[in-house]
C-alpha cells in the first residue's frame, strides 16, 4: 500500500482557522476523489484551547455551507508533528512560530501561498460573524488550490491512483 499524503493545517489556537481549512480541505479532496489517498489534520502553535471543539462561530458559519467542524478537539502542534509532507500555516506570525517547533520544513508555507509570497487568512476570533464568513471564503479557494497541488504532488511521487486533473465531480 502507498503511504498516505499528511497534511496539517496550522493557526494559534486550533478553534477557528485551521479546524475550518482542515475539514473544506478533506470535504473537496473526498470530491476530487483523493480522500483515501491524503489524511488532513488542523493544529495551533498555542496550548491554550487543546481539548476543546472549535469556535461556536466557526462552527455555526461551516454548517452553514454544509462543513461539519463539531467532531474536532484542538490539539496543539508538536516536533512530531514535522512528519507531514505539508504544513499549511494560517499566518505569518504562526509561520514562525511552526518553524520554532518543527525547525526548517520543506513543505511548511503559508495556506493561501501565491506568487507574491502568499496572503494571510486572517484570525477573526476577535470579531463579528462576517470575519468568520471572509476567512471561509478565503479557506475555499486556497483549499481549491490546494487539491490541485496535491494531485501534482501524488502524480511526481509515481502515486498512479491519483485521478487525472479536473474536480473529480
Amino acid at each position: 500500500m502507498t503511504r498516505r499524503l499528511r497534511v496539517v493545517t496550522v493557526c494559534m489556537g486550533n478553534i477557528c482557522r485551521s479546524p475550518t481549512a482542515e475539514v473544506v480541505l478533506r470535504d473537496k479532496l473526498a470530491a476530487a476523489g483523493l480522500a483515501d489517498r491524503v489524511e488532513v489534520d488542523s493544529v495551533g502553535t498555542l496550548g491554550a484551547h487543546a481539548g476543546e471543539p472549535p469556535d461556536s462561530r466557526s462552527q455555526a458559519a461551516a454548517l452553514r455551507r454544509g462543513y461539519d467542524l463539531s467532531p474536532l478537539r484542538a490539539r496543539r502542534l508538536e516536533p512530531e508533528d514535522a512528519d507531514a509532507d505539508l504544513l499549511l500555516a494560517m499566518d505569518r506570525g504562526n509561520l514562525r512560530r511552526a518553524t520554532q517547533v518543527v525547525g526548517e520544513h520543506p513543505g511548511l508555507s503559508l495556506f493561501l501561498a501565491g506568487p507574491a509570497g502568499g496572503a494571510e487568512v486572517p484570525d477573526p476570533y476577535g470579531g463579528g460573524s462576517e470575519g468568520f464568513e471572509r476567512v471561509l471564503d478565503l479557506i475555499e479557494r486556497g483549499a481549491d488550490e490546494w487539491v490541485e497541488r496535491i494531485r501534482e504532488l501524488l502524480a511526481a511521487s509515481g502515486d498512479t491512483k491519483a485521478p487525472p486533473g479536473g474536480s473529480g465531480t
